[in-house]
């Protein structure tokens, strides 16, 4: 265990070292982008470990680990012993593998806010991007880690475009009316929540054209051929509607979907 635990922390100096190389700076701390992520040893909330890996964006390599456990067996062993010079001797002597308190929901955030405080310190990384899912619990944790909000996120488009499908799901199953042939199917939602990520990657830093892009994949989705409503989609034989690509080449479109 302590052979693992030493050549994982040295593939992870060395991935931190990378880092001062492809962004050389004066004083050796470099300011980089890292996706935060949680993992337990059971699924749900009752997990007493879990670990959180911190991943530079950059290199793809990890640079920080935090395991975390609310558990030790030798407390658990001396919480049933009966009360004596010995059983007191034996918890003082021990070694205690317990890191954490709280609920597994937590682990997550406690871990990413320990890495986020020593990694200057630890690796010399100064993690001002933070990459992370949806929670904002985290970036809450971490955001004024170096100075008032002085660390960014940046979500993962992938979350994004799969919380989209979420909700609608969601919203389907709550309102029996909206399902079935014709309304809100879940072939249909997958379409929608396809197009929704084609418009967010195609328009970063672009917000009007995002939200031109996410209406006209609304109206892409519910033409027909008795209704074509192609005019908000993008344009030329790039574009990712079939109907604007006939146009470009001079063809005449061809409708695909009967609409809702």
């Amino acid at each position: 265990m302590l052979v693992n635990s030493d050549v994982s922390e040295l593939s992870m100096q060395e991935a931190a070292s990378e880092l001062l190389v492809l962004h050389p700076t004066k004083n050796k701390i470099v300011e980089c982008g890292i996706s935060v992520d949680g993992t337990w040893q059971r699924r749900g909330y009752s997990s007493m470990n879990g670990c959180v890996a911190a991943l530079s964006v950059d290199t793809g390599k990890v640079v920080d680990i935090e395991i975390m456990s609310s558990y030790c067996p030798t407390c658990r062993k001396i919480s049933k012993m009966p009360r004596s010079i010995q059983s007191e001797t034996f918890a003082a002597d021990h070694v205690c593998h317990s890191n954490f308190q709280g609920s597994a929901l937590k682990m997550e955030v406690v871990g990413a806010t320990r890495i986020f405080q020593r990694s200057i310190v630890k690796r010399g990384l100064k993690s001002a991007h933070y990459y992370g899912d949806g929670d904002t619990k985290g970036l809450i944790s971490v955001k004024d880690t170096y100075g008032k909000d002085s660390v960014t996120k940046y979500e993962c488009i992938g979350h994004v475009q799969k919380r989209v499908g979420a909700r609608l799901r969601k919203l389907k199953s709550k309102n029996k009316n909206m399902s079935g042939k014709g309304k809100l199917t879940d072939s249909f939602i997958d379409r929608l929540q396809n197009y929704y990520g084609i418009a967010v990657r195609s328009n970063v830093g672009n917000l009007s054209g995002l939200q031109q892009n996410v209406i006209a994949a609304l109206l892409h989705c519910t033409s027909s051929v008795e209704k074509p409503m192609h005019g908000q989609c993008p344009i030329g034989k790039d574009s990712w509607c079939y109907y604007q690509q006939a146009l470009s080449c001079g063809k005449k479109p061809n409708e695909k979907y009967k609409g809702l």
